[in-house]
């Protein structure tokens, strides 16, 4: 064991972020009594610093500062010294992070915040130098100035308090719309998000470019329901150009944070497991949608990435990659033209480094990020090969330069694992066992549901957070709508009866413990949670769908598969309540416009009758799931699995005919012609997809 000149209380957590800090000089506190009474008995005002394991600015700032022996003193002198793992606890990180960018007019982690004994902000920033550097402020004159007046002026610091705190209540207000909910409101929605397309480069927006997953599944939606094939154009371009770009990695599968560039070449080179989650489902519907089996292998490297590297020995998925090795950004996944000349050698070299377009010079700090600038066509031609050979070429190279990347030194890992992120990753794998009948991604999502259900549950409630052993921290809104998200895919996917009924259960609880009745949406914390300043609603779809936009969707779908009507009640307050807000600012409702088309459909009942492990059986489900359907629910059940039929109503009454699987095909519960082989059905899907656009 190496020797540490310092070792705070942070040693005893199980967060990868908070054990970073473990040895730092700052007396550290984690978030609890202990630090809070503290503060209150001294009147020492809290110094709460927010970040996350995978954050390049975050192991910045603790370099420069938090190891700096003379800010160290500073801050142990003057502050309450409060270090939060913002994945860990995302009630904290979404309370200040708006106080933060209320105050500064943006933010950012690492985040740093100001409170008072209360826990009440009064200032705050993201990331501070050591020193005053490009008009920022070092940190040392921040901390000097906030003490001072927080001695100086108390009347100011609670003026100050208070405003905020005022406003932090303000913007928790929400009133239902009147307007009628319409498909005007999709289309409209359309419109407004192509405005910030981007032709050339696809995606949204200029740099940094954040891959968009929902806002394109909404755009993809918008071509199933309306034949448009603009967005259609917009969804693929994208895909393809992200794929083919820097952001997706191109030996080992999966997609970076985001790109610091316009097109896509240069990441941030963290991989977060919520992204790939929603990549991979995007890609795997593009796939549905088009044929195109591009988008199907960048579904399934990206999954394939997830179980080799991310996947927990007992089912669950961990949270980050680092962006840095060695203490360099990138330095894993980057590479010169003379290695790679090295490794695959003779004319495959040549070929391979114009594919991935590596040159001497190189595209990021005199090395070579890979990527695909051209297509192989065009490459081939230029070379004089034909593209057979070219691809042939890179085919061989790719696992000679993925075995030598695999004897690097490689990026840090945060093995939390996270309830709502696990819960996405879930319908990822359990949908894509579905589509490509794959078996391997249904045992892999079956040990993952089993893993939430066993692991993050205690005295029947749902829990955020396990590591090493360690299941802790109420579950958020997030965390029961994304799981009950996944285990519904589990089931439809499956038909095993379990998985429904755990989702029935967490959506239960879910009402019971988030519901808002008095203005109605979903609170972020339960009821049972820690009481922080504000107990905010989250609406907004950033990296991550907001717990309101998956709970809707969750609602919507348990509605029609158990005909509780309360459950799609709670769903049409929430888009009433978002209404105005999703027609000014369509892109920031990706998920929630999901929904709303769900519901502004007439979602196709499926209920296939028949031994579930049956050849035939799958047969007719494989039917169902390779094309791109994506309003529908589907119900599978053995004709005599009353279990299945006391919880499900649209399998009442649902014989199998000659003693064969049938399907029923239902909208507004009116079924057409049961059938029984999968031509049948195939023909049945196409007719009714023809008279819903």
């Amino acid at each position: 064991m190496a020797e540490h000149k310092h070792t705070n209380r942070l040693q005893h957590e199980t967060s990868p972020y908070l054990l970073q800090h473990a040895h730092n000089p700052v007396d550290w506190f984690a978030w609890g009594e202990e630090a809070l009474a503290k503060a209150r008995a001294e009147n020492k005002p809290i110094l709460l610093s927010i970040g996350y394991s995978a954050c390049h600015w975050c192991h910045v700032m603790e370099e420069e500062s938090f190891e700096n022996e003379e800010i160290a003193r500073l801050m142990n002198e003057h502050f309450v010294n409060i270090k939060v793992d913002r994945e860990e606890r995302p009630d904290l990180d979404q309370v200040y992070m708006n106080a933060v960018q209320m105050m500064t007019g943006h933010g950012g982690w690492p985040m740093t915040v100001f409170l008072t004994p209360d826990l009440v902000p009064f200032y705050g920033g993201t990331y501070f130098p050591p020193v005053d550097r490009h008009n920022m402020p070092g940190f040392p004159r921040v901390l000097l100035a906030t003490a001072e007046a927080y001695r100086q002026d108390p009347a100011g610091i609670a003026e100050t308090a208070d405003s905020v705190l005022a406003e932090l209540r303000r913007m928790n207000v929400t009133r239902e719309s009147g307007v009628p909910l319409a498909v005007t409101l999709l289309d409209a929605a359309r419109q407004g998000i192509a405005r910030g397309y981007d032709r050339r480069f696809g995606g949204f927006g200029s740099a940094p470019k954040f891959p968009a997953a929902m806002t394109l599944e909404f755009l993809l939606r918008t071509h199933q329901r309306t034949g448009d094939a603009a967005a259609l154009e917009m969804v693929t371009h994208t895909c393809r150009l992200m794929a083919e770009g820097g952001i997706y990695d191109q030996l080992g599968g999966g997609f970076h944070r985001y790109s610091t560039d316009a097109r896509w070449l240069v990441p941030h080179f963290e991989k977060m497991l919520y992204d790939n989650a929603l990549l991979a489902r995007l890609y795997l519907h593009v796939y549905q949608a088009t044929g195109d089996v591009f988008f199907r292998r960048i579904a399934e490297e990206t999954l394939d990435y997830v179980a080799r590297e991310m996947t927990d020995a007992g089912g669950g998925f961990y949270s980050t990659q680092d962006a840095d090795s060695e203490g360099v950004e990138g330095k894993f996944f980057v590479w010169s033209r003379a290695e790679i000349t090295r490794l695959v050698g003779g004319a495959d070299a040549a070929l391979v480094c114009a594919y991935y377009g590596v040159t001497e010079a190189g595209n990021f700090e005199g090395e070579n990020i890979l990527h695909v600038p051209r297509p192989a066509e065009v490459v081939a031609r230029e070379a004089g090969v034909p593209v057979e050979s070219l691809t042939a070429a890179v085919e061989r190279a790719r696992p000679v330069l993925f075995a030598a990347r695999e004897r690097r030194v490689k990026p840090g890992r945060d093995e939390k694992v996270l309830t709502a992120w696990n819960g996405m990753m879930l319908a990822s794998f359990a949908e894509a066992a579905a589509v490509l009948a794959r078996a391997d991604y249904r045992k892999i999502a079956e040990a993952n549901a089993a893993f939430i259900l066993d692991a993050l549950r205690r005295d029947g409630a749902l829990l955020h957070v396990y590591k090493d052993g360690r299941a802790k921290q109420q579950g958020f809104l997030d965390d029961y709508a994304c799981a009950a998200q996944g285990l519904l895919a589990l089931y439809e996917a499956t038909g095993t009866t379990r998985w429904l009924e755990a989702a029935l259960a967490l959506a239960e609880d879910m009402c019971a413990e988030f519901w808002d009745e008095a203005e109605g949406g979903f609170f972020y914390t339960a009821r049972r949670s820690e009481q922080l300043i504000v107990r905010q609603k989250d609406f907004f779809d950033n990296a991550t769908p907001s717990g309101n936009s998956v709970a809707a969707e969750v609602l919507l779908r348990l509605a029609v598969l158990t005909e509780k009507t309360d459950y799609q009640r709670k769903a049409v307050t929430i888009f009433r309540l978002m209404h105005d807000t999703l027609t000014r600012y369509p892109s920031g409702f990706g998920c929630l416009l999901g929904a709303l088309d769900f519901y502004l459909s007439t979602p196709k009942e499926i209920a296939i009758v028949g031994d579930p492990e049956a050849a035939e059986t799958r047969a007719l489900a494989q039917e169902v799931w390779r094309r791109y359907v994506p309003n529908k629910v589907v119900a599978l059940a053995a004709e005599r699995d009353e279990q299945a039929r006391a919880l499900v109503p649209l399998l009442r009454e649902r014989p199998a005919l000659g003693g064969r699987p049938t399907v029923y095909v239902c909208e507004n519960y009116t079924c057409r012609q049961p059938v029984t082989t999968p031509q049948e059905l195939a023909n049945l899907l196409d007719a009714a997809r023809g008279q819903s656009a």
